[in-house]
C-alpha cells in the first residue's frame, strides 16, 4: 500500500464532542483533509509545538519523552497512521537507535505531538485517506476567499449568531493593546496556562499580519 504524506493544517474546537478538538491534517500533494478528534491536553501540546515562540518553563510530557529519547540516542524517523477502526485512528512511531529500527504503537495525537518535536514526517496509507479524507468547504457565500476563510475556521471554534458576534467570537483579548497582550502572554507562559497563551499569541499575530 502506498503512503501519503500529511501536513498539519490546524486545530479547531470539536463541534461533536465537548472538551475535544479536531486536528486537521492536510494531504501534501492533494486537496483532501483528514480530521482527527483529539483531547484538550494533546491539542495543547501540539499547539505549543507549532507555536515556536511559546517556550514552557518546564517540559511537558511530550517534551520529556523527546529529552529522554535524545539522551539515549533514540530518533523518531517518521509517524504512520496505519489503521482506522470504528472511527479510531491507530498510529506507529518509527524509531531508530544505533541504526536499528523499532516500531512503537501510539495514539495518533501522541504520535503527531512527538513527530513535531523531532521534525519527523507524518504519513498515512492511501486507503485510509480514501476512506476518511474529506474536502472541507467554508459555509460562506463567496468562494474566492476560500483559502483565508479556511484558516479562520481552523483557527477558531465555529460560531453562530449575528455577523458582529461571528467576527469577534474566539477573540477574548480583542480590546487589549499590543503592550497589554505581550504582558499577558508572558504571565500566561510563566503560569503554564498554555491554552490562554495560545489565544493571546493568536490575537497578537492577527494585529501584526
Amino acid at each position: 500500500m502506498s503512503l501519503v504524506k500529511l501536513s498539519i493544517k490546524g486545530i479547531s474546537y470539536s463541534q461533536t464532542q465537548n472538551g475535544a478538538y479536531a486536528l486537521i491534517l492536510n494531504e501534501v500533494d492533494g486537496e483532501r483533509k483528514l480530521p482527527i478528534v483529539i483531547g484538550a491536553f494533546e491539542a495543547q501540546s501540539i499547539a505549543i509545538a507549532l507555536e515556536k515562540e511559546i517556550k514552557p518553563p518546564r517540559p511537558l510530557t511530550h517534551d520529556l519523552f523527546k529529552n529522554f529519547a535524545e539522551r539515549f540516542d533514540i530518533v523518531v524517523k517518521q509517524v504512520i497512521i496505519h489503521k482506522l477502526v470504528d472511527g479510531v485512528f491507530y498510529s506507529s512511531i518509527i524509531c531508530e537507535r544505533d541504526k536499528i529500527e523499532e516500531i512503537i504503537d501510539a495514539r495518533t495525537s501522541d504520535a503527531i505531538a512527538l513527530a513535531l518535536r523531532f521534525n519527523a514526517p507524518i504519513f498515512t496509507y492511501k486507503n485510509i485517506l480514501d476512506k476518511a479524507g474529506i474536502y472541507l468547504k467554508t459555509s460562506t457565500q463567496e468562494t474566492d476567499k476560500d483559502s483565508q476563510e479556511m484558516d479562520d475556521i481552523l483557527a477558531n471554534p465555529e460560531t453562530f449568531g449575528n455577523e458582529d458576534e461571528a467576527q469577534n467570537a474566539g477573540r477574548p483579548y480583542i480590546k487589549h493593546s499590543l503592550q497589554e497582550l505581550t504582558e499577558l502572554l508572558e504571565q500566561a507562559v510563566s503560569h503554564e496556562d498554555y491554552e490562554k497563551a495560545a489565544k493571546i499569541r493568536d490575537e497578537i499575530s492577527k494585529r501584526e499580519s
